[in-house]
């Protein structure tokens, strides 16, 4: 299954980078949310290749996941494989520069099914595509105003 959806946001390039691109502020609002997260790597920093392992609870049940950035290309790509025992899937976002303080947020997301069970969730999803499709886009949507309200605030 496939989701995509584009939105701009009011804010320069280069600031909408350094909010997608904050991986340990991705990491910390997992685990605010109750994510078990942890990085299989020992850079400092992110970069082509570092793993992060997560447990986390969906629908009542304990999921693990293993999500691995493949492409990192400043400022303009990121990419992301993820892998669980059900599903397993990319995740590309791009960025494109529209005006010297609007930018393009373009999110794709892929999944595959491993199992009988994912196949069966995937399917139940595409006979509800239109509302799934409107839910990822709301979410990409709030995500862009997020970035806005970030991008304009002073820094910490």
């Amino acid at each position: 299954m496939r989701l995509s959806t584009k939105q701009d946001v009011d804010a320069p390039l280069a600031q909408v980078w350094a909010i997608v691109a904050d991986f340990d502020g991705w990491e910390r609002a997992a685990l605010r949310r109750g994510a078990d997260v942890s990085r299989d790597d020992s850079h400092r920093q992110a970069t082509v290749g570092t793993d992060w392992r997560l447990g986390f609870l969906y629908r009542g049940k304990p999921r693990k996941m293993q999500v691995q950035l493949t492409r990192l290309e400043q400022p303009q790509h990121i990419g992301l494989h993820f892998h669980s025992a059900a599903l397993e899937g990319e995740a590309h976002i791009e960025l494109i520069e529209m005006a010297a303080r609007r930018t393009r947020l373009h999110v794709i997301t892929e999944m595959k099914p491993l199992n009988l069970g994912a196949r069966l969730y995937l399917q139940s999803l595409r006979f509800a595509r239109n509302r799934v499709e409107r839910k990822y886009h709301d979410r990409i949507a709030a995500f862009a105003h997020e970035i806005e309200q970030r991008a304009r605030s002073p820094r910490r």
